[in-house]
């Protein structure tokens, strides 16, 4: 029986400014990735995001992103390998705090944006992010681009590396993602993106912007919880999911 983690990020509003459905996409996903207040989210939304993902058995990971809330940390900020590794524990810890104060705990730890696509293809980067984590908690899964040297680097440290997907996201055919800055970067149709996932889980494979077949591995599939449709996506890949054959639960349970 072929099994696999459905993540979104979320926890994203902060203040007066309300991001995305979460209430809506929690039921449809296994893990949540929550914004730790640099690219998006407050202590309030952050315990309010927590204490729903545990209402709902939905494993709590921590979102680091960097320190650009009016750029959603999509924008390039060139850190340091050091700068990432204090960025990151700083928000790994809040995040890790609030989610003991809910008499919870964290299972894993998903890099954010441009810091994700940063260190998809720095090793030095990717390094720090992972040291950053297990110096916190070396219990803690670390959730990167599937076959990058995110996982590599992960696994360096004695990290479990997670290999993360995207059924939303064009792929370039040296198996990073296609800009946010092209218009071909997001797939807007649910079927096509629910047909990607299942092949990504089932073949172990995603075709490219330009046609090249790509090897990965899918251990979780990301679900972006900021658009418009996210909640009826998440719930159309789960039925789709399940339709196949697959069963979505988080990384490690059983």
């Amino acid at each position: 029986m072929q099994t696999v983690d459905l993540n979104c990020d979320m926890g994203e509003s902060f203040g007066a400014w309300t991001m995305g459905a979460d209430l809506a996409i929690l039921p449809h996903v296994s893990s949540a990735n929550i914004a730790c207040g640099f690219h998006a989210g407050d202590p309030t939304v952050m315990r309010r995001t927590v204490e729903a993902a545990l209402a709902h058995g939905v494993a709590i990971g921590a979102h680091p992103g960097l320190p650009d809330l009016a750029g959603f940390g999509r924008r390039v900020m060139e850190v340091t390998p050091d700068e990432a590794y204090d960025l990151v524990v700083y928000q790994v810890g809040a995040l890790a705090g609030v989610a003991r104060a809910c008499g919870g705990r964290l299972s894993h730890v998903k890099a954010h944006g441009a810091l994700y696509n940063m260190a998809a293809r720095r090793a030095p980067l990717a390094a720090a992010i992972a040291r950053a984590v297990h110096d916190v908690d070396d219990s803690l899964r670390f959730f990167g681009l599937s076959g990058s040297v995110m996982i590599t680097e992960a696994e360096r440290v004695g990290l479990v590396g997670v290999h993360e997907v995207f059924a939303d996201r064009s792929y370039e055919a040296d198996g990073s993602l296609t800009p946010r800055d092209r218009p071909d970067a997001l797939l807007t149709d649910v079927d096509r993106s629910a047909d990607r996932a299942v092949r990504m889980v089932q073949a172990g494979e995603v075709v490219a912007r330009d046609g090249t077949t790509i090897p990965l591995r899918a251990d979780t599939i990301c679900v972006h919880g900021d658009g418009a449709e996210a909640a009826h996506i998440a719930a159309t890949l789960r039925q789709r999911l399940l339709a196949a054959g697959i069963t979505i639960r988080p990384v490690g349970r059983t």
